[in-house]
């Protein structure tokens, strides 16, 4: 645990968590891939007082149903994003279980550089078998190679983003010198089925490790900064966070709130006319902002943050917005993220030592 201020985190990609939530939106359907609509979505965000939005993605578009469905890549939403935020961290879903890890940590380092230190990464899997025919790449046919394949890539972005010392970066005009080339490292990382030479091509993160978040089930837990539990109610969201082993702990709850048009219940029964809400193992709320508030009052004497998925981001956003974030402001449960500050600096996690830097001083002890 962090200390007593719970952290929300909330996921923005598509309309809401809901398959038809699109059917209740506040804009029309082809506003959905504009760079205004997530410019929006995250203002709200940030001005509520959240900690992190988080955007899904995949190669393929999310599920497979009769309504509209589409997605601009959570990477360069992120970056459109960094842009118009202060004090937003923002985490992109960015599966590796056919992508480079070399190309992978490139742009998340990218990330980190635009968003000021505001930068996050989900680690994520491609579970549908087409998703290897759109990457033009042999199937991986199980959950156990996804695994390997997630662990491998975060192992080696982890190494890349230490590839550069942080101040292997020079920029001395008077001495025609801008790279000290004694501060950049090969990785020499040999997996089951590539190998990494390195070292990155974009200098280390201002963070220096980006805060990464995934499934313990799915990242080994030394590889994550933060684990995402899941369970159908707050005994089993604490029973995980206890067996996660990560610094941080964010449960998944899944929320449909009462609005002054509809209740939670009518709102998910007519979405439920059109396509089912299916049941992901996560804990699940559907009711009043009051009740919320409970819920994560509870849940905070077990982790360190929530990540909210709500039915539909323009029904839910602004009732968490208005009622649920003030109340436990309120309470004190909840702490503002502040300008200027890192994402991992309001996560109260410290900026980890270059490995490279931090192994120089004993290997020139071991020669002495």
């Amino acid at each position: 645990m962090s200390g007593p201020a719970l952290h929300l985190a909330v996921e923005i990609d598509g309309d809401g968590a809901h398959p038809a939530a699109w059917r209740r939106a506040a804009h029309s359907p082809d506003r959905l891939l504009t760079p205004r609509r997530v410019a929006e979505v995250a203002a709200i965000a940030e001005n509520a007082g959240f900690t992190l939005i988080t955007l899904d993605d995949g190669v393929l578009p999310p599920g497979a149903s009769p309504d509209p469905v589409g997605r601009i890549g959570a990477v360069e939403r992120a970056a459109f994003v960094a842009a118009s935020t202060s004090t937003l961290g923002i985490a992109p879903a960015v599966p590796l279980t056919y992508a480079e890890p070399f190309h992978v940590s490139g742009q998340l380092a990218s990330l980190d550089h635009i968003s000021a230190g505001r930068a996050g990464w989900v680690v994520t899997e491609e579970e549908r078998p087409e998703a290897a025919r759109a990457w033009g790449r042999p199937l991986v046919v199980d959950a156990g190679a996804r695994a390997r394949e997630s662990a491998d890539g975060v192992e080696v972005a982890r190494a890349l983003w230490d590839s550069w010392e942080d101040d292997a970066v020079i920029r001395s005009v008077a001495t025609s010198r801008y790279l000290d080339r004694e501060r950049l490292h090969h990785i020499d990382f040999t997996g089951e089925t590539y190998t990494v030479k390195g070292p990155a091509i974009v200098p280390r993160p201002p963070q220096g490790q980006l805060v990464v978040v995934g499934r313990p089930d799915r990242v080994p837990p030394a590889r994550l900064d933060i684990a995402l539990v899941e369970g159908h109610d707050p005994a089993s969201v604490a029973a995980a966070a206890t067996a996660a082993g990560t610094p941080r702990v964010f449960a998944e709850v899944e929320v449909a709130l009462d609005t002054p048009g509809a209740t939670a219940a009518e709102r998910v029964a007519d979405l439920e006319r059109h396509a089912a809400w299916r049941d992901r193992g996560r804990l699940r709320h559907i009711g009043s902002a009051e009740r919320l508030v409970g819920l994560l009052a509870e849940l905070s004497r077990h982790i360190d943050g929530v990540r909210l998925h709500p039915l539909v981001l323009d029904e839910d956003l602004p009732v968490l917005s208005r009622l649920v974030l003030p109340a436990l402001s309120g309470q004190r449960l909840v702490a503002r993220p502040l300008p200027g500050t890192s994402l991992r600096s309001t996560l109260g996690l410290e900026r980890p030592d270059n490995r490279f830097a931090a192994a120089a001083p004993a290997a020139q002890e071991d020669a002495r």
